[in-house]
């Protein structure tokens, strides 16, 4: 299939089978890596899980790129990991690397002279060295602890040279023991979220306990089941301006919750004799309420279906240990 852009007064033709075969051969490639998955690749996945230092993933060129996503991802799913230059590596920036770090070298020649120059520093220092080549007889590959070998492959560039079908597998590989490690340290949905504060996920994931509206120790508008609406009123007089009053029973747990609105409704209705009412007489008892562990998106749709404004955050022991308010959770802009 062939595809025509008239560009000026040129007509370019642009080959669209060809385009496809490129990711077919790159897709067929990465099918190919579960041969990869095996003892050298437990053993690697292990010296990462055991490590008490970081991964310091290096690579030079388009290796390296490929390398720093590596990076990035085990750093965002439960493994300390950093990113090291191959070539600036020998000109001081080893001194990233320390005793108890794990390097995971990636180089599909094995020869690559910039990661060639790292391996004595590595060794001479006693720090474990993973690697990812395409050849198992390379020099990388013979110094490495673990060398996972993905073995020769055809590029799918025109000309066979430019790094593709290579790196595509990779980054595969990478990310198979980035999840292989998270899954080993049930690193879990909360966990993601609390590395991703600031993405879409992270707003869906995001806990209300972990909202910057949230501020645990804070004072709280709070009053006793005994008190009168005036007792209340002083009580709170002073505490940052909330929309209700939570209201606690003797042992201090919550009993109810007292709204702007359910004042408002009160003096309409009964007049200033509402001062000498107990809060009991005037709470919603059994109110709505969540936990620390809550996620946002569960407290936003509370918030929706029960068409309230505020929510009790409550422990274990049903105690308030914060307030939330419908705007709190909005000015986290959840995807939903």
């Amino acid at each position: 299939m062939k595809a025509s852009i008239k560009k000026g007064p040129l007509q370019v033709k642009f080959d669209l089978d060809y385009a496809t075969r490129v990711l077919e051969i790159e897709a067929g490639a990465v099918k190919s890596l579960a041969a990869v998955i095996g003892d050298s690749f437990a053993e690697a996945v292990e010296m990462i899980y055991r490590s008490t230092g970081s991964v310091i993933v290096t690579g030079i060129g388009k290796a390296g790129i490929v390398g720093s996503k590596i990076s990035a991802t085990l750093a965002s799913t439960g493994t300390l990991s950093h990113f090291l230059h191959s070539a600036e590596a020998v000109h001081g920036d080893l001194g990233r690397v320390q005793k108890d770090d794990v390097v995971l070298a990636l180089s599909y020649s094995g020869e690559s002279e910039e990661i060639i120059r790292l391996i004595n520093p590595i060794k001479q220092r006693q720090i474990k060295l993973i690697s990812i080549t395409g050849c198992a007889e390379s020099t990388l590959a013979k110094h490495s602890d673990v060398a996972l070998c993905i073995g020769r492959l055809p590029e799918a560039c025109p000309l066979g040279l430019a790094p593709s079908v290579s790196t595509t597998c990779m980054l595969a590989l990478g990310d198979a023991i980035a999840f292989t490690v998270m899954k080993a340290r049930n690193f879990s949905a909360e966990d993601y979220a609390r590395f991703h504060p600031g993405g879409a996920l992270g707003a869906r994931l995001i806990t209300v306990g972990q909202s910057m509206m949230f501020k645990r120790g804070a004072a709280l508008p709070l009053a006793c089941t005994t008190d009168t609406i005036r007792d209340m009123l002083a009580k709170t007089a002073k505490i940052k301006r909330r929309g209700a009053v939570m209201i606690v029973d003797t042992e201090g747990q919550l009993a109810g919750i007292i709204t702007d609105a359910d004042l408002r409704r009160a003096m309409e209705n009964i007049g200033a004799d509402i001062f000498d009412l107990t809060t009991s007489e005037l709470m919603t008892p059994d109110c709505k309420h969540v936990t620390e562990d809550t996620l946002a998106a569960e407290a936003m749709a509370v918030f929706h279906k029960f068409r309230i404004d505020e929510l009790p955050v409550v422990n274990g022991q049903n105690k308030p240990v914060g307030l939330i308010d419908v705007q709190d959770i909005v000015a986290i802009k959840i995807s939903r």
